[in-house]
């Protein structure tokens, strides 16, 4: 990129600094869309998907504008809003916040739930710029009367197709109704489902538009196989698997909280080390289980897609798939998490009959087919070979906060398979 042409020349000398301290001299593609419109102060509509530097794209123009307009915060009022539906991600936003205002006197804060309320709300009652929260926290401490948003002046809604997924949406227009109407507003989402953009319409007015493609997988070094199984097999197969010992560090994917506890007793019981992180987990469960896993203390951990976000492990051997991802953008972002830096990586996924049709739009989007592992001593040519109603999960009536199936997104044709081949290792 031409120096001329680089929208870090447009920041402040504060953040430029702070930017090139971090190392950063070429903006990534939604910085250089995104930062001039922000800067100007206009609404927009992001679609990227963590990982494409989206956070840095609207904290830095955040970062500029309250340099800009210096005020002292009020107390219990802060300036700035950012909602995003995990602790991992609200964390994550705190660090960016203060890496890239760390020349500047700006005052910030992260407030989630899982811990106590206390500090958190002492921070807030000294008045700060921007707050950063997940939404149950947040309306927890605004029915407290700890925190008034009428003097909110930007609001950033992230991830606002996991706030879907997780049913945020009514918290979400719950606290949209406290915010004023004049103020910047930026929505960014990484999918742009009916809802979603519904969503969208009633926040931004005559917004940018920024569309981020998602990076196409890259599968040269990721060895992935298909093991067909029913669904009350699945936890004898992930023990057999288990026991071979070039699975050194493997990350397991559930769909369900409470799933992901069940496989840590299996495991447990068999002998081998995990731990879980999902939703329900504290804060300080969470970053133990995590501090334990990247220091090789468990071989295994167990997660849901919703917690795993904002989660970065080098030298991951396997992944594995206990349950098949209902998006099939989900499985890419799975199995991506091995094979990084050059290393060679394995993902296996279980399919019962039930998810037999997410494997085909899993199929149809990476534009290949998976190969199959036909040789194991649990494998199910019931789930292999489902179809129509067989090949999608039974509807639930009532929709809980999870990933649950809530879709049936899939074509009632079932992809053919070719048979997996044993990759030799050197």
């Amino acid at each position: 990129m031409d120096k001329n042409n680089n929208v870090f020349n447009q920041l402040l000398p504060e953040l430029s600094r702070a930017v090139a301290e971090a190392g950063y001299k070429t903006p990534s593609p939604i910085q250089a869309q995104s930062i001039p419109p922000l800067l100007e102060g206009r609404d927009m509509i992001g679609c990227a998907q963590t990982g494409t530097g989206k956070t840095a794209a609207f904290t830095l123009p955040i970062l500029q504008y309250l340099l800009k307009n210096k005020r002292r915060p009020t107390p219990k009022k802060p300036r700035v809003l950012i909602i995003t539906p995990t602790r991992e991600l609200a964390a994550q936003i705190r660090d960016s916040v203060a890496k890239y205002g760390k020349h500047t006197r700006i005052s910030h804060t992260v407030i989630f739930g899982g811990v106590g309320q206390n500090p958190q709300v002492k921070t807030i009652n000294n008045g700060i710029d921007i707050l950063v929260a997940t939404p149950g926290r947040l309306l927890d401490l605004m029915n407290q009367k700890h925190i008034d948003l009428s003097k909110i002046e930007i609001f950033v809604l992230d991830e606002a197709d996991r706030m879907l997924d997780m049913g945020f949406f009514p918290d979400i227009k719950r606290i949209i109704a406290k915010l004023p109407r004049k103020r910047q507003s930026l929505f960014f989402s990484a999918t742009m489902e009916k809802k979603v953009v519904e969503l969208a319409s009633t926040l931004v007015h005559n917004p940018t538009h920024v569309t981020i493609e998602p990076e196409k997988l890259t599968v040269e070094l990721i060895e992935q196989k298909i093991m067909f199984v029913s669904k009350k097999n699945k936890d004898k197969l992930l023990v057999k698997l288990l026991k071979d010992d070039d699975m050194k560090r493997v990350m397991v994917f559930v769909q369900m909280k409470h799933v992901a506890n069940k496989v840590v007793l299996t495991l447990d019981k068999a002998r081998i080390s995990a731990a879980a992180i999902h939703g329900n987990k504290s804060q300080t469960a969470r970053t133990n289980a995590l501090a334990k896993f990247k220091a090789g203390k468990i071989r295994v951990l167990v997660a849901t897609d919703i917690a795993a976000r904002g989660i970065d492990v080098n030298n991951i051997s396997h992944v594995i798939n206990y349950d098949m991802p209902v998006e099939p953008e989900t499985y890419v972002h799975r199995i991506g998490r091995t094979a990084r830096a050059g290393n060679e990586g394995d993902s296996i996924s279980f399919c019962s009959a039930a998810e037999r049709n997410y494997l085909h739009t899993i199929e149809k989007l990476i534009k290949t087919q998976i190969p199959v592992d036909l040789d194991h001593s649990l494998h199910c040519e019931d789930s292999r070979n489902a179809t129509g109603s067989d090949a999608k999960p039974a509807q639930k009536r009532n929709r809980g906060r999870g990933n649950g199936f809530n879709r049936d997104r899939i074509g009632k044709k079932a992809a053919k398979n070719r048979p997996f081949k044993k990759r030799s290792r050197k």
